[in-house]
């Protein structure tokens, strides 16, 4: 357990901060007459709800993009794209996420699906766990690909009997494509971001943390600048570039309480919805294949050494037990090295782990930034493709937890919704997305409510630094508060979905009220 109970009766707000928290009548006691009082009537007050990692500002423009998420059939996928190209002049890009094949039987998406919705558009869309996505001819044809090309290390091209491209592209090699989209002008970003902004605030976020790219960043220094963040954001830039992220905190300082850039954030793996996460033993069916190094281990190495040396903190993206169980090596390696440091080293995803590598975390104090909802959607189908034995050492949230590590949760927004309610949602029932496993996918992993709630608070504030001023409703701290419909804790598991959130804070301020 860290920090105190997660819900507080009332609290009175003073400058931006918590000034106390106590029962109503002793807060209103303490109230002045010039405070603005903010009912609760019944409802349950949290702190803040901060998404320890998301994709902020692609989410925001995947608000306006082409939307496949819960697409059941390949002839649906094609009606949203031709729905969406429909509005748009010809020749202009469509892009958008969200498709998921194994909703239609495991089947790979091909381009001949998407040539006829959009015959006059390039069209590129990713999988939800944007390790995969499959291009029209027209982008293809853009992007130079074709029977020829060459896939990069750490990437592949899907070809058929012929040996011509069918369109789907894995990892690094979507960069061709995406080196053909043209890039969004400040004004897009922009909007993009206003529209993120104004979902996040719906559903009681005010942190993020930003695996992103310097495009983005300079769009939050923008929006920094003119007043108008109304969440925090701790972004985490590409590991490759940590010289220039290091010269940045030299010059520029680390940033402030709205907007910090302190972090690198690098890749061990792929996905297992793409089959590109790193395995010690092969897919079911495909003894040829343990899945994908999408960075050369060396170069990771070197990135994470000099990147931790730098005094920046490090996340790394792995998915596979074996992907995992390097990372882990690797961060203890450093930290042996180096010398002994809060340097707060992150596992992103911690997906699939060997038995032995769960209590490495806490040892090591690494931080399991991990996605909840995950094991509701891969719960409907990962035993087919890695078998029954490794998806119960999956998403093991509960053990990982008692073993002493400090939980992180988060959305991975665009690959999952952005709604902490419906992480918190999965954290506990682990009831999949298809209705079965009403008493949870492997129900020994799910945990309380309580552990749910402070690994989106407490957990995530810890986990970028910043738990001295957020995550927690302790007088002192900044007012980041959020107020729910339902008790969770007294309605029970049943009702976690269908709460609503009806008032969200930042500093003190309302930026959402329902």
């Amino acid at each position: 357990m860290h920090g105190p109970p997660i819900p507080a009766a009332a609290v009175a707000v003073r400058d931006g901060r918590v000034f106390a928290v106590g029962p109503e009548r002793a807060i209103r006691e303490i109230a002045g007459r010039e405070t603005q009082v903010v009912e609760l009537d019944g409802r349950l007050l949290l702190p803040g709800f901060i998404d320890a990692h998301v994709h902020f500002l692609t989410g925001g423009f995947q608000l306006g993009q082409v939307d496949l998420l819960g697409a059941d059939r390949p002839d649906e996928l094609a009606t949203r794209i031709a729905r969406h190209a429909s509005g748009l002049p010809a020749g202009s890009w469509i892009t958008g996420s969200g498709w998921d094949h194994q909703r239609w039987g495991g089947t790979l998406p091909e381009r001949s699906w998407i040539d006829a919705a959009a015959p006059d558009h390039p069209v590129f869309v990713t999988r939800l766990d944007l390790h995969m996505g499959v291009a029209n001819t027209e982008a293809l044809s853009r992007a130079g690909i074709d029977r020829n090309s060459v896939a990069p290390e750490g990437g592949a091209i899907e070809r058929d009997a012929r040996g011509e491209p069918t369109g789907l592209l894995r990892d690094r090699a979507m960069a061709a494509v995406l080196r053909a989209i043209p890039t969004p002008s400040a004004e897009e970003e922009d909007a993009a971001l206003r529209a993120a902004l104004s979902h996040a605030a719906r559903l009681g976020l005010t942190g993020v943390h930003d695996m992103g790219s310097w495009d983005h960043l300079e769009a939050y220094r923008r929006a920094r600048s003119a007043g108008d963040l109304t969440l925090r954001i701790t972004a985490y830039l590409p590991i490759a570039t940590w010289e220039k992220v290091a010269d940045e905190v030299g010059r520029r300082g680390a940033g402030d309480e709205w907007l910090r850039w302190a972090g690198v954030k690098g890749f061990v793996d792929g996905s297992l919805g793409s089959k590109t996460a790193l395995f010690s033993q092969p897919y079911e069916g495909e003894p040829h294949n343990r899945g994908l190094r999408v960075t050369d281990p060396s170069d990771l190495a070197h990135w994470v050494r000099a990147a931790d040396e730098a005094g920046l903190q490090v996340a790394v993206h792995a998915i596979g037990d074996e992907a995992n169980h390097e990372l882990l090596d690797l961060f203890e390696a450093v930290s042996g090295e180096t010398g002994p440091r809060d340097r707060r080293f992150r596992i992103e995803h911690a997906q699939h782990l060997h038995p032995a590598d769960t209590a490495r975390f806490a040892v090591l104090g690494v931080v399991p930034s991990v996605q909840p909802y995950h094991a509701i959607d891969d719960g409907r189908w990962a035993e087919s493709v890695i078998g029954v034995g490794r998806a119960e050492r999956m998403h093991v949230f509960r053990t990982i937890a008692d073993s002493g590590a400090r939980l992180a949760f988060g959305s991975d927004w665009t690959v999952a919704p952005l709604d902490p309610l419906s992480g918190i949602d999965a954290a506990v029932t682990r009831r999949t997305l298809d209705g079965r496993n009403r008493d949870g996918w492997f129900p020994a992993e799910r945990v309380s409510l309580t552990v749910a709630l402070r690994a989106y608070t407490s957990g995530a504030a810890f986990a970028g630094f910043g738990e001295d001023a957020i995550g927690t409703i302790e007088p002192g701290k900044r007012a980041d508060l959020v107020a729910l419909s339902d008790d969770l804790f007294t309605n029970g598991p049943e009702r976690i979905a269908g709460a609503r959130v009806e008032i969200t804070m930042i500093d003190g301020k309302v930026v959402f009220t329902a």
